[in-house]
């Protein structure tokens, strides 16, 4: 006999290393109310049943604790996107300055006092700033808010534009020779990035002939690379489905040969999780053999400095290249998955042909 239904109510959530919250139940639905104490809880309680189910029940700006509209966001809609993680870490680090602040709070002065207290990147708050704005449009949208106010935003950081020379690849590979238990992989791992311009993720999950709905994989056969399987969830990072350059694909069809299932994979056979240790060894070595050949040579020129490179610069190498051989916007655009607008602004420079028509027309004589 199932039993009866004990009506909306609070209670306090106990969580693992973090502070307690109070939350509304009713039945099956639950949500966080953004209270510190019980007699916020109960008055968020209160208004959830006086509200509950009627026409035009959105609170107002400064009857809305930001605390309630992030958990609404958290609970209702992060879920459901590509990354839910990204955004609860986002959450966390907004949670203990904003959650006892109401909607109407939000404002300039107060997200720069956030920016300050925070102390941290620009691209870090930007993100979790955005985060916070998600939420108030989100609570808007789905009748929870009357209104959302505009968030403040720091400076958009400049694009990174560091890429690796052909000479810093050559001193990656050899070292990757040298490492004993992540070289082979780390190998693999600079020779897709050079010729694919794959995201990290999305390469360490490529399979070799697996067909699969969960992650991408290479046809050997067709010669096709699928970044993304049939049925992942899709971002905003664009994974597009691409023809690979010959030299990769000889290379695919010879790691499958050896019996490899993964283009990036263990000694074992399995697949790689990260490559970060790996990356790290690599370029300290690179850096020691680059070193040493320039002090042979006497040629400090000879040397690298790999300081703060990371596996995510393999991408913008690719692309680099690409512009640099002259190849067609819209060709790099597609093969890639980068917009033209981000091409035009990170990556332009490099293309032979960069304010080609401006230069020639300043070299044309005057009649």
């Amino acid at each position: 006999m199932p039993r009866p239904s004990k009506g909306a109510r609070v209670y306090e959530r106990k969580r693992k290393d973090r502070e307690p919250v109070w939350v509304i139940r009713d039945g099956a639905f639950e949500k966080q109310t953004g209270a510190r104490n019980r007699v916020e809880a109960e008055t968020a309680l209160a208004q959830y049943i006086n509200g509950r189910g009627l026409p035009g029940s959105a609170s107002a700006p400064e009857d809305m604790r930001v605390g309630l509209a992030l958990s609404i966001y958290g609970e209702e809609h992060a879920i459901h996107c590509a990354d839910p993680a990204r955004i609860g870490f986002a959450i966390d680090a907004l949670d203990p300055f904003w959650g006892d602040l109401r909607v109407s709070d939000v404002k300039g002065a107060t997200c720069r006092r956030y920016m300050k207290w925070r102390a941290r990147s620009d691209g870090t708050m930007r993100r979790e700033l955005g985060v916070l704005q998600a939420s108030l449009n989100y609570c808007e949208r789905e009748g929870h808010l009357t209104s959302a106010p505009t968030v403040t935003l720091p400076e958009k950081p400049a694009a990174k534009e560091r890429w690796l020379t052909r000479t810093e690849v050559y001193w990656m590979l050899r070292a990757s020779r040298r490492l004993r238990i992540d070289g082979k992989h780390l190998r693999k791992f600079i020779i897709a990035g050079r010729y694919t311009g794959t995201r990290k993720t999305a390469l360490l999950n490529l399979s070799i002939d697996m067909p699969s709905v969960s992650h991408g994989w290479v046809d050997t056969e067709s010669g096709i690379m699928y970044r993304i399987g049939s049925a992942a969830r899709r971002s905003k990072k664009k994974q597009p489905t691409a023809r690979l350059p010959r030299p990769f694909l000889s290379y695919i069809r010879r790691w499958k040969a050896a019996g490899c299932r993964w283009v990036i994979e263990t000694n074992e056979g399995n697949r790689v999780a990260n490559v970060r240790n790996g990356w790290a060894n690599c370029v300290k070595i690179a850096e020691e053999m680059a070193a040493a050949a320039a002090e042979k040579a006497r040629d400090p020129a000879l040397a690298i400095d790999l300081t703060g490179v990371t596996p995510h610069v393999m991408r913008h190498t690719a692309i680099t290249w690409a512009m640099q051989s002259g190849a067609d916007h819209w060709d790099v655009s597609g093969f890639f998955g980068v917009s033209l607008k981000t091409l035009e602004e990170v990556y332009g420079h490099h293309h032979p042909d960069h304010q080609g028509s401006a230069v020639r027309a300043m070299e044309r004589r005057s009649r």
